[in-house]
């Protein structure tokens, strides 16, 4: 194992830091808004990702969310739905980050758009419009960035390969889990993960376009021993089975390619955009940093974080930078402030163990923090993702 580090931490590397890895977010932003019960009073850090949720989090009216994100593409396809919210109408709007495609993006965004992004951001939309134009030859925008090129591949996998469209399609519209747990069994199950398949799922450089670095991987396969091509294959199973396909936009996006008005992030439906467009759009800004030095350079204290799983990613080898994070963490938020994460495993002992000092006393982060284990473990089970091994929501009592 010692031997693939290297390497492992190199493609990682390679494609957290010269690509766009995230075009839609894979978190559920509704077990997040129950969780955190955000107020007019509550100043939030969220880590930007696609900028779905943190638009999303922006129509429960916090009074601000800092979106931060070491990768100022994730940034740059933030203030790209911004400035979309602004200028545009609801239908053109929706092409772009629904459909994933408009016909007039040129145009759109010569004259509506450019105007209004940051320098960096604007040079990255000057390189890669062809994303929304179809340009590539790819398809929709969901089938770009490394994520959406997984789904790409996948996509051809399901129509040119084993040949399960139809199936897939019907799985999609079905109108009971019973239907869907029906076409799963008879016409799926065995047909999608064949040998090659589960070897490819197992490779390091598959699960970095997907943004699994090797400490999360390790994280996740020292509590699931049948590794990790059999744990995705039982979440996949999982969701397919077991939750209803009408409602879940996450596997739909990328299965189809694009959203439906039906069935997309709210921030994307006629009222989400309406708010957003009225005002609360601008209590979003993006950062391009770390959340460590958000925390220290900002004057004032932060009352919720969302963390997403990137602590997993730290688990490992970087387990210093994740102490001194929870440092700043201590050190810049309110008495009582929220902080969100999930994790591949079920359980992130390793945070609770981290030592921090307070007030010139060293204290573990555990016994500083209060878990609300009975409200995420009934949110975790309806996550519609369910990719994740858990879900914690933890207040900070220093």
């Amino acid at each position: 194992m010692a031997l693939l580090t290297p390497f492992s931490r190199a493609s990682f590397n390679l494609v957290h830091r010269h690509r766009l890895v995230y075009n839609t977010c894979w978190e559920d932003p509704r077990l997040d808004r129950e969780a955190l019960a955000l107020t007019e009073d509550d100043t939030v850090v969220a880590i930007t990702s696609a900028g779905c949720n943190v638009l999303d989090y922006a129509l429960d009216e916090p009074a601000h969310i800092h979106a931060v994100d070491l990768n100022p593409r994730q940034n740059a396809l933030l203030e790209l739905k911004q400035a979309g919210i602004r200028a545009l109408d609801h239908d053109d709007f929706f092409a772009l980050f629904g459909q994933g495609q408009h016909p007039g993006w040129h145009d759109l965004y010569r004259s509506r758009l450019r105007e209004q992004l940051s320098p960096w951001s604007a040079r990255f939309w000057d390189l890669h419009g062809g994303f929304f134009s179809g340009a590539s030859g790819r398809g929709t925008f969901y089938f770009h960035g490394t994520t959406g090129l997984v789904a790409w591949v996948i996509k051809a996998y399901l129509d040119r390969v084993i040949r399960v469209r139809e199936d897939v399609q019907a799985l999609l519209n079905a109108h009971s889990i019973e239907d869907q747990q029906a076409i799963y069994d008879r016409r799926l199950r065995v047909q999608l993960f064949q040998p090659l398949v589960k070897w490819l799922l197992g490779r390091d450089s598959t699960l970095a376009l997907v943004a699994v670095p090797r400490p999360q991987r390790e994280h996740l396969e020292r509590e699931y021993r049948c590794g990790i091509a059999d744990f995705i294959a039982e979440r996949v199973e999982h969701v397919f089975t077991r939750l209803p396909m009408a409602d879940n936009y996450f596997w739909r996006v990328y299965l189809q390619g694009h959203y439906d008005k039906s069935c997309c992030p709210e921030y994307l439906t006629s009222e989400g955009f309406a708010r957003l467009k009225a005002g609360l759009v601008d209590r979003v800004t993006t950062h391009t940093t770390s959340v460590e030095q958000f925390l220290r350079q900002h004057s004032s204290p932060v009352s919720a974080l969302v963390l997403l799983d990137h602590m997993d990613w730290l688990c490992g080898p970087d387990l210093p930078a994740l102490q001194s994070e929870w440092q700043a963490i201590v050190d810049h938020t309110t008495q009582g402030a929220r902080v969100l994460w999930r994790s591949g495993g079920r359980h992130t002992d390793f945070v609770d163990a981290l030592q921090v000092q307070v007030r010139g006393r060293h204290r573990t982060v555990g016994s500083l923090l209060t878990y609300s284990t009975e409200l995420t473990s009934r949110l975790h089970e309806m996550d519609r993702v369910h990719t994740y091994g858990s879900f914690h929501l933890a207040d900070v009592t220093c």
